[in-house]
């Protein structure tokens, strides 16, 4: 089984390359399953019910988010009953939406995790604990279960990652932007990244422009966070997957410039 995912895709930028690469790469690759971050969908902070559709109908198949999932307030009003969109797993009690979700691929079932990091991010409920809660859970109905670990510290994600080295068939980080060059498989049987990075502008820091990011550090202005111009990163991963017992067989890492 092939499953291609993509770091977070972040606004306009992002979104028109997902629309205009997605499907060659889904076909040259012979994509099983398309599994994104989507919290930085709309203008790079949160994410819309159209613009969720509008990435659906090109071939995301799964959209997973982070801390910046509530900032539009109109994905509310579908996060209960679409199947397709996820939250971090450990929100508190009660949050709308749910964490984790199991989804038929050819045959046969794979379960997508989200959870968030607590270090540096906000006290959320403890993902070492939830997260083996929840894959232990998935694995009653299938091996296959691909977590996104979306935290900012690569010591977090990396003691995530050695948690579940023998039961996840991936742990990939997100929520820097920034694609690490850590990837890995243990032979336990999972694969490794600490941030699969982004889909967004390039020439950047973190898809916004520089000028007033560099604004707001040298000065403590309140500048705008517009998005940044130009070419375009696909960053993501590419895993290959034994779907009888979820083994990670081969996992690399994708760059293009769009």
């Amino acid at each position: 089984m092939h499953i291609l995912f993509l770091g977070d895709i972040v606004g306009k930028p992002g979104r028109e390359a997902v629309k205009n690469l997605l499907p060659g790469f889904r076909e040259e690759w012979e994509i099983d399953l398309v599994v994104a971050n989507g919290e930085n969908v709309a203008g790079g902070f949160g994410i819309t019910p159209p613009l969720m559709y509008e990435l659906f109908d090109v071939g995301v198949d799964v959209f997973t988010t982070g801390n910046h999932v509530w900032d539009k307030k109109e994905i509310l009003d579908v996060v209960d009953k679409e199947e397709r969109l996820l939250r971090p797993a450990n929100f508190p009690p009660g949050s709308p939406g749910k964490g984790m979700g199991i989804y038929d691929v050819g045959g046969f079932q794979v379960a997508v995790l989200n959870l968030i990091g607590r270090v540096f991010v906000s006290p959320f409920d403890c993902p070492f604990q939830v997260g083996t809660k929840e894959v232990d859970q998935a694995l009653k109905t299938t091996p296959i279960v691909i977590v996104d670990f979306h935290a900012e510290a690569t010591s977090e994600k990396l003691a995530l990652g050695w948690l579940l080295k023998d039961k996840a068939s991936a742990v990939i980080g997100t929520h820097t932007h920034v694609q690490t060059a850590d990837e890995r498989i243990f032979p336990e049987k999972s694969a490794y990244i600490s941030d699969a990075g982004m889909v967004g502008p390039y020439n950047s820091v973190l898809g916004l422009d520089p000028e007033n990011v560099l604004k707001r550090f040298f000065y403590g202005l309140p500048v705008g966070l517009d998005l940044a111009a130009g070419e375009v990163v696909v960053n993501g991963v590419f895993l290959k997957v034994d779907p009888e017992n979820g083994q990670a067989l081969e996992f690399r890492r994708v760059f293009h410039l769009y």
